[in-house]
């Protein structure tokens, strides 16, 4: 009955039936021999975690290094549970003890760069990376990462390499077009840096960045009645964002166009009221400061 159980839990697991699969692979837990069979634990632990029983979840990945510590998916299951609760010390023992037990385990490495990325050990993020990359040369997301990481130290060249090699592995990904852009700006390719953040729009118009960095470009040359376009189509997108209604709004005020501007920046604070300390000091909105409607507002 065991067998039979996992066999009807594995194809509901198959046909993203998670209850029946639940159902199902507790009957083989409660069966005989079931409570020490491992591929039982793994995919209840794996089951709970994926509806958020996290509890449950932890107690089935601990039973699973009980019987099988010598296996690495335990170790990575307890420590997604971890990384999830932003528990990163406990995410880092789990990760770097399955990677001890299988140093191929190229997730265990992909995730572990995360954590040291999220808690700034830039140099061991970077590491994990690059492990990842030569274990599993078609992993996207760890080229993308490990770019950014470089973007952010100003390596640009470094940066620009792996982002090109992220696109040619999804050439459609937004968050790569988006990023690529980020690296051609900080090189001073400002006409592909467009092109760029163009793209990453058009793959995905619900990003409200790819907007808000496209009309810095033209706010920045001063050509603020495009910028001021750009950033519209991204509110019609992307209706609830605050930058974008708070930089309109310095583009208004920049072309002194007053009562649009007060009106997007009023907007802005609306959504996020942690903006009000930074718009009183920005002294591109100096020139709305003098309007009543201003002062009865935010004096």
């Amino acid at each position: 009955m065991l067998n039979n159980y996992k066999i009807i839990g594995e194809r509901f697991r198959e046909q993203n039936e998670i209850e029946k699969a639940l159902k199902y692979y507790l009957k083989a837990y409660k069966n005989l021999g079931g409570n020490e069979d491992p591929e039982v634990l793994l995919e209840l632990g794996l089951i709970y975690q994926e509806i958020g029983v996290l509890h449950e979840a932890r107690k089935l990945f601990s039973e699973l290094i009980k019987v099988q510590p010598e296996e690495p998916s335990g170790y990575y299951g307890l420590a997604i549970i971890y990384d999830d609760e932003l528990d990163y010390d406990k995410a880092i023992e789990n990760y770097e003890k399955a990677i001890e037990i299988d140093p191929f385990y190229y997730q265990a490495h992909f995730f572990l760069a995360n954590v040291y990325d999220q808690i700034g050990f830039r140099e061991k993020a970077i590491y994990h990376y690059e492990e990842v990359i030569s274990l599993s040369p078609d992993y996207f997301w760890a080229y993308v990462n490990l770019g950014s990481i470089y973007e952010e130290q100003n390596l640009t060249d470094k940066a620009f390499d792996l982002m090109e090699e992220a696109l040619e592995l999804e050439p459609d990904n937004f968050k790569a077009l988006f990023n690529m852009g980020v690296i051609l700006k900080k090189q001073g390719r400002r006409e592909l840096a467009k092109e760029y953040y163009k793209k990453s729009i058009g793959s995905n118009p619900k990003y409200p960045y790819s907007y808000f960095n496209l009309a810095i470009i033209y706010g920045e040359n001063k050509d603020f009645e495009t910028a001021i376009k750009i950033i519209s189509e991204g509110i019609c997108m992307n209706n609830d964002v605050a930058v974008l209604y708070y930089n309109r709004g310095c583009y208004f005020a920049r072309l002194s166009k007053k009562e649009k501007a007060l009106r997007d920046i009023i907007k802005a604070t609306q959504l996020d009221d942690k903006l009000i300390d930074y718009m009183k000091k920005d002294k591109e909105l100096d020139s709305i400061r003098d309007m009543k409607a201003y002062q009865l507002f935010f004096n």
